[in-house]
């Protein structure tokens, strides 16, 4: 009793003193007007975003992913059961721009019958990466999923490694995001090289790009192509920061910046200022390195399109590989105008860019990669039948090794240690077990985009053409996806050749499909 006679009073005191200095501060109104009682309202908005997690919102509401999408990129990663039972729970009806994939009745390809069918599918691109060109390191990847590029700076070491250690074991490449080519990022996974506004890791004392020292990277390292990033989906035409206290001297030393140093990537690159200077560095790389170049960008003006690809035509230059993203696509910190606002969405940015090629003749010269939330199969699909050729996976792939959603990625403050730079908070996640995860996610992401092409009658995603899918009005009407956007008949698809050899390369082990032999009365 005598502890309690002491505490009353302390805790009177404390609230009194709160009040006090609530009245008396005039910085905000609400605690003036309501002393004490308006901290109640600043705990709840604090916790407001995991509120809605776990208690409020539904199993489809919450963004950038909803807590289906999340629970299957969970359980896929673990392993664990990935389905879901009584049907779905999306408002198909009165969802206008919904995708609906059409299956064949009797398709070229049959869906094997066997429970484990698929989970350990192979998956190679349906297009050698650098042979239109000839360059000497053309080669086919052997995942049509790849992880997208990330930093490490933006995510932690462990985070990196476990990804890293995932592709190798999904058979995957990892990019390795602008901030250079870390120890991290060699744990047995191969590469695609990403060169940023700032070149890191392949910049001399004064920031300028270096030939040699990108030429001593990649021969030092399993990198098999390299991309140039223009622009990004969340923030395109925006530089970026890594403030002072987040440049250690392991970053420092990766990206070639002085440590403890606010280290800024420009707006804009240096090498060159136009589409024809920006090809002519691209045969540069390609002619020194031997490895297929590529470039990424979010897509804004069409004109810039039109010229790279007219120049692409009249000149024979041309880049072999190029990435688009989504302005639906995530990063670690940007405006919130950029990430709501700026580039458009992946599938009206990506048709656009693909019909501007198609109308040249080029789009059998290219291989096509998508980003931009594209780690969900019904996505991934819609992509594949625009005409990409593979999908890289971001978020999704940070989920897989534990990311939460907390959206705490620009305070250095991730909960699950993957994006941030704290080294309390990145010891928790263990990168021996979350490559397990990764690689996981992955595989079940391709066994289910082969399950998907089966069911459309073709034995390989990237055969899936326009006419597999309808685009819903509303309750009562669909748009075939070519005539949503603008598609000749013929787009869409790898040319004749390719097809032909990617059906030989998922058939060369013979059909899979059937269950039971047909009877004797059985007709045809």
């Amino acid at each position: 009793m005598s502890w309690a006679r002491r505490a009353v009073p302390a805790a009177v005191a404390a609230v009194a003193a709160i009040a006090a200095r609530d009245l008396l501060q005039r910085d905000h109104a609400l605690r003036r007007n309501f002393p004490v009682l308006a901290h109640a309202r600043y705990l709840i908005e604090s916790i407001g975003p995991e509120l809605r997690q776990y208690v409020v919102a539904g199993n489809d509401e919450e963004r950038p992913f909803t807590r289906d999408q999340r629970r299957w990129v969970y359980a896929s990663a673990k392993q664990e059961n990935n389905y879901f039972g009584f049907g779905t729970d999306n408002d198909i009806e009165h969802t206008a721009g919904y995708p609906i994939i059409k299956h064949r009745t009797f398709g070229r390809a049959v869906p094997p019958s066997a429970p484990g069918a698929g989970h350990d599918v192979t998956l190679p691109c349906a297009k050698v990466l650098g042979a239109a060109r000839g360059r000497a390191g053309a080669f086919r990847p052997e995942s049509v999923v790849n992880i997208s590029g990330m930093s490490f700076g933006s995510l932690s070491g462990n985070a990196v490694q476990a990804l890293n250690r995932g592709a190798a074991l999904a058979g995957c490449l990892q990019n390795t995001g602008e901030g250079g080519l870390s120890p991290h990022h060699r744990q047995g996974g191969e590469l695609v090289f990403q060169l940023g506004t700032a070149y890191f890791g392949c910049r001399d004392e004064r920031g300028r790009f270096s030939l040699e020292r990108l030429k001593d990277l990649v021969a030092d390292a399993p990198v098999r192509a390299l991309e140039i990033k223009l622009s990004q989906g969340a923030k395109p035409s925006l530089g970026g920061l890594l403030p002072a206290a987040k440049v250690s001297a392991e970053i420092a030393a990766t990206r070639g910046v002085p440590e403890g140093q606010d280290c800024v990537s420009p707006s804009r690159h240096a090498e060159f200022s136009d589409c024809d200077s920006l090809l002519d560095w691209v045969e540069l790389l390609a002619a020194e390195t031997g490895l297929p170049v590529g470039i990424k960008s979010a897509v804004g003006d069409l004109g810039f399109w039109e010229e790279l690809t007219t120049l692409m035509r009249d000149t024979g230059r041309g880049v072999d590989f190029v990435t688009v993203d989504g302005g639906e696509g995530g990063t670690g910190a940007a405006p919130l105008i950029f990430s709501d606002s700026v580039s458009l969405p992946f599938q009206q940015g990506f048709s656009r860019v693909y019909r501007t090629f198609a109308e040249r003749d080029l789009h059998e010269q290219v291989v096509f990669v998508g980003a931009g939330k594209l780690g969900l199969p019904d996505n991934a699909v819609v992509a594949f039948a625009l005409g990409a050729d593979m999908v890289n996976v971001g978020r999704e792939a940070m989920l897989a090794i534990g990311c939460i959603q907390a959206q705490k990625c620009h305070t250095d403050t991730c909960p699950t240690g993957v994006a941030t730079q704290n080294a309390w908070l990145a010891r928790g996640l263990d990168p021996a077990r979350k490559s397990v995860r990764a690689a996981n996610y992955i595989r079940t992401l391709r066994r289910d985009l082969v399950k998907v092409a089966e069911a459309c009658g073709v034995e390989h995603p990237g055969l899936i053409g326009t006419d597999a899918v309808e685009i819903l009005d509303g309750r009562t009407a669909s748009t075939p996806l070519d005539q949503v956007y603008g598609y000749r008949p013929e787009w869409g698809l790898p040319s004749a050749a390719d097809r032909a050899e990617i059906v030989r390369l998922m058939t060369a082990e013979g059909p899979r499909g059937g269950s039971a032999p047909p009877s004797p009365t059985a007709v045809g």
